[in-house]
């Protein structure tokens, strides 16, 4: 046999030996360790707390590069097919579902607070509802207009398509005719004021580089400088986002049998809550079914869902665990 063939041969038998390695490491059947590598990208809103899930899940041998580019550009990457599943903040309607071809399966992981957070120390913001619209559409322009001392009103809003954005603008939407009217409740919208940053991350460093600044941006993203505001919910009480009040609040949200349900405008705890969810391909995922079942299934986990508050989210309640590791399995090579 010539050095050349002996070559070949030996290059073809070890990626035979690879591919065996593989199919084994990524089965899933009894005993059998499931390692690997997935992408994802999606919502900044969740960013936090899936990074810190990602990072624990890794020393059992699955490796996910999560991108926090924002509920618009997740849902693009995912229904292009360039990532392993996609993350958003608000769930896709009907009419996107139907460009994936390979199906969706949408995934309550976590949910949280939106936080009207805020650089003024010394002001203790509470808002009513007509004072937080007229806030974002530009008609208040000073703190003094909201009992605290004179400084200027500086909005920050997201300026990339956000799920944090959709959720924001449905409660001002909600809670104010003016705002339903004029703006409107989506991804992205034409802001009547303020700057825009990209991301969670963004909004909350901008924010807290310029004094007077308000903007709004997920509980867990309210540090250093950055104050919440108390917001009154439709009960009339003005209640400060905490992982008591967002609870609260979210137990009254019936997602439904689609799990993507939601209320713009709850009466009891503190009123801009959301869910957030894993957009999954349904059919088509190959060899990376058992990686990707294992990421949710520990997403889904007691562990898990046990560190949300710490790092300024809601753990799931356990009926909606129960639906979402239901439909986690229910993906498909």
């Amino acid at each position: 046999m010539t050095r050349s063939l002996l070559t070949r041969t030996a290059a073809s038998l070890l990626g035979i030996g690879a591919a065996v390695s593989l199919v084994s490491c990524s089965s899933g059947g009894d005993g059998e360790k499931v390692e690997g590598r997935l992408s994802a990208a999606g919502a900044s809103f969740p960013a936090a707390i899936y990074q810190r899930w990602f990072q624990d899940l890794s020393p059992q041998g699955i490796n996910v590069n999560y991108q926090s580019v924002g509920s618009g550009a997740g849902v693009r990457q995912f229904t292009a097919g360039t990532v392993d599943f996609g993350a958003s903040d608000k769930p896709m309607k009907a009419e996107a579902i139907a460009k994936v071809e390979r199906g969706v399966v949408q995934i309550p992981m976590t949910a949280g607070a939106i936080a009207v957070a805020y650089n003024n120390p010394g002001c203790d913001l509470k808002l009513n509802q007509q004072q937080l619209a007229r806030i974002f559409l530009g008609t208040i322009k000073n703190f003094n207009e909201l009992g605290c001392e004179d400084k200027s009103i500086k909005v920050v809003h997201r300026s990339d398509g956000s799920g944090t954005t959709y959720n924001f603008t449905k409660h001002l939407a909600a809670i104010s005719p003016d705002w339903k009217k004029d703006v409107g409740a989506d991804k992205s919208v034409q802001w009547p004021t303020g700057v825009g940053a990209k991301g969670n991350e963004g909004v909350a460093a901008q924010l807290s580089q310029i004094g007077g600044g308000i903007g709004y941006v997920e509980l867990a993203y309210v540090k250093g400088d950055l104050q919440a505001a108390a917001v009154e919910n439709a009960s009339g009480m003005q209640v400060k986002p905490t992982n008591a009040t967002a609870s609260e609040a979210l137990g009254s949200i019936d997602l439904g049998p689609d799990l993507i349900g939601g209320n713009p405008n709850p009466e009891g705890g503190y009123p801009i809550v959301t869910f957030t969810w894993v957009l999954a391909y349904a059919t088509g995922n190959g060899e990376k079914t058992p990686i990707l079942k294992k990421t949710f299934d520990y997403m889904l986990s007691d562990e898990s869902q046990s560190k949300a508050p710490e790092l300024g989210y809601v753990s799931l309640p356990p009926e909606v665990v129960s639906k979402a590791k239901a439909a986690a399995n229910s993906i498909s090579e």
